[in-house]
């Protein structure tokens, strides 16, 4: 085997196939078909371009010219006289890849006149031929689908910008490039000359997830300039692509599979705070990000442009407990920078939204009454020491905590800052044994921190019953008159006249004005002690008397300190 022939082996990996295999000989031009390949689509015949490679000897072996050489394949249009006839004969009938040794007789080559200095006269010349391209002028883009996905609820038309994934080879099977070895894909807006024409056609019709492969003739590919060292002029292109991802420039975003509660009371609007769960993915399916696994809602203010255009935008109009996939192209997402190394460029996002609640910076407490007593002498207000059962949710159901458990009845002074703001107001004007839903924002709850149990910036929700009241006092107060009281108190409290007061007066006093309903003493604490604390206070040198001088209402103490407290 020559060491031409060898070469051509190795590079055709195919060594152990090569064998002699005449072939019947072609108007005097003698074809050993020294390998063909296993599949031929195609036979080059006239009217066909092929390009190939050659090496060409005399019958010594002596070369006298060589394609390899000279650094490129040769181009030829078979049937047209553009060739010496022997090798428009030997060429005809052959396959991509498949390898030739032709035997041309004088008449067939160059004649009794040879060719210069390079080919004598009368010579016999041997060729032997590698096939690597053929087409015709009259091919088409050829595209055969390997795998199509299940759904496909839009395909690629000409204005669409698309995203994709391919390896490029030569007809021959040698590669000129991949996007899978730059692990980026290849982006390009369609029908705009952004792209060689095969592909501008090639492209139609696919599908997210399709995986097509893709005949290009040259002249709907490089042509005859070729590109780079890569692709040689006058190349059949073939790409194998899969489709990523596909949008409109002019496409707005999508909203599928929405589920919305049947009870929905109101609907998002610009200003709002939401708290949603989402899944991130892209058309391909992969996904990129999920609340999920962090546990927690992402939580923003939407219409203010916190989030994406896209995003912002489908927020507005939903209700508690909604979901939602939403499609949104990449000028209302990341547009073409993308984000960092999680989303490409140019990305198509989709995400599954979850929405758990949301609320307005200018909500208030929302109460429902739902029973409420036929009789009804007293309601809750401030100072009040109030008991009561709850069960407090989220809006989106979960229950986070229950005065039922261990039966846990709560207790509260209203007014005091004991509770939340939001439960502190939603409690007031209650009857014993009335019922409510109150519903209560962040901002008068938990707020932007939440609390232990309570997730940040949460909507809470309790259903309360009221078990019972006691009017109270307030703050600072231990006992507090039901109506004016006694101009004259030092007089009225020194029965005997001696100008002091005992503990045992002063105890028989107060007692007299509760029993009388003419004044109140703070509620939790023992009357006997209540009235300790009350002479203790009014004993200013502590011993034992309370004289004129030092007996002062608290209202009183309360002026003289605020006047006091301004000097």
């Amino acid at each position: 085997m020559s060491p031409v022939l060898t070469s051509l082996c190795l590079f055709l990996a195919v060594c152990s196939s090569v064998q002699s295999n005449p072939n019947p000989v072609l108007g005097d031009v003698n074809v050993d078909r020294l390998f063909v390949p296993p599949n031929c689509e195609r036979e080059a015949t006239t009217g066909d371009h092929v390009r190939y490679h050659y090496n060409a000897t005399f019958m010594d072996g002596k070369t006298f010219d060589s394609s390899y050489q000279r650094g490129g394949a040769k181009v030829a249009l078979l049937g047209e006289g553009r060739l010496i006839a022997g090798i428009d004969k030997g060429l005809q009938g052959m396959c991509v890849n498949e390898h030739r040794r032709i035997t041309i007789p004088p008449h067939l080559a160059y004649g009794s006149t040879g060719a210069g200095d390079v080919v004598p006269p009368d010579a016999t010349l041997i060729f032997d031929l590698l096939l690597v391209d053929l087409w015709n002028n009259a091919d088409l883009v050829v595209t055969k689908t390997i795998t199509t996905p299940k759904e496909c609820k839009r395909s690629v038309m000409r204005g669409d910008f698309v995203r994709y994934h391919f390896n490029g080879t030569l007809l021959d099977g040698s590669t000129f490039d991949s996007s899978y070895t730059r692990k980026q894909t290849q982006d390009t807006l369609l029908g705009e000359g952004w792209v060689i024409r095969g592909l501008d056609e090639g492209l139609l019709g696919m599908c997210v997830g399709e995986i097509r492969n893709i005949v290009i003739p040259p002249f709907k590919g490089y042509g005859e300039k070729g590109a780079g060292s890569e692709i040689p002029p006058q190349a059949t292109l073939v790409y194998n692509i899969l489709l990523v991802d596909i949008h409109n420039p002019k496409d707005n975003i999508t909203v599928e599979d929405q589920v919305v509660p049947e009870s929905c009371k109101r609907k998002s609007v610009v200003g709002d705070y939401i708290r949603y769960h989402y899944n991130g993915t892209f058309l391909s399916g992969g996904t990129f990000d999920t609340s999920y696994q962090r546990n927690s809602t992402y939580n923003t203010y939407i219409g203010m442009g916190y989030v994406i255009a896209g995003m912002d935008q489908a927020l507005i109009g939903v209700c508690t407990g909604e979901r939602r996939r939403v499609i949104i192209p990449p000028h209302l997402a990341y547009g073409e920078q993308g984000a960092g190394n999680v989303i490409p460029p140019s990305a198509v996002v989709v995400f599954d939204i979850h929405v758990i609640d949301f609320h307005n910076p200018k909500d208030t407490v929302d109460i429902q009454i739902t029973h409420k007593p036929e009789t009804c002498n007293e309601t809750t207000e401030v100072n009040d020491v109030v008991k009561y059962h709850y069960n407090c949710s989220l809006l989106d159901g979960t229950r986070l905590f229950s005065s039922h458990d261990n039966n846990n009845m709560q207790e509260t002074t209203l007014g005091w800052d004991m509770v939340i703001d939001g439960l502190d107001q939603a409690l007031r004007n209650m009857c014993e044994g009335e019922k409510r839903i109150i519903t209560v924002p962040p901002h008068l709850g938990h707020g932007e921190r939440g609390a232990e149990g309570v997730p940040s910036s949460a909507v809470l929700v309790f259903e309360v019953e009221l078990v019972s009241l006691e009017k109270g006092v307030p703050a600072g107060y231990l006992f507090v008159w039901l109506g004016e009281a006694p101009t004259d108190l030092f007089v009225i409290l020194d029965v005997n006249k001696d100008e002091k007061v005992l503990q045992d007066e002063f105890e028989a006093f107060i007692k007299l004005q509760v029993s009388e309903g003419k004044g109140r003493i703070k509620p939790g604490m023992s009357m006997e002690q209540v009235i300790t604390d009350m002479f203790q206070n009014q004993d200013r040198n502590k011993d034992g008397t309370i004289t004129a001088d030092e007996l002062k209402l608290k209202v009183e103490e309360d002026r003289e300190k605020e006047a006091h407290d301004e000097l």
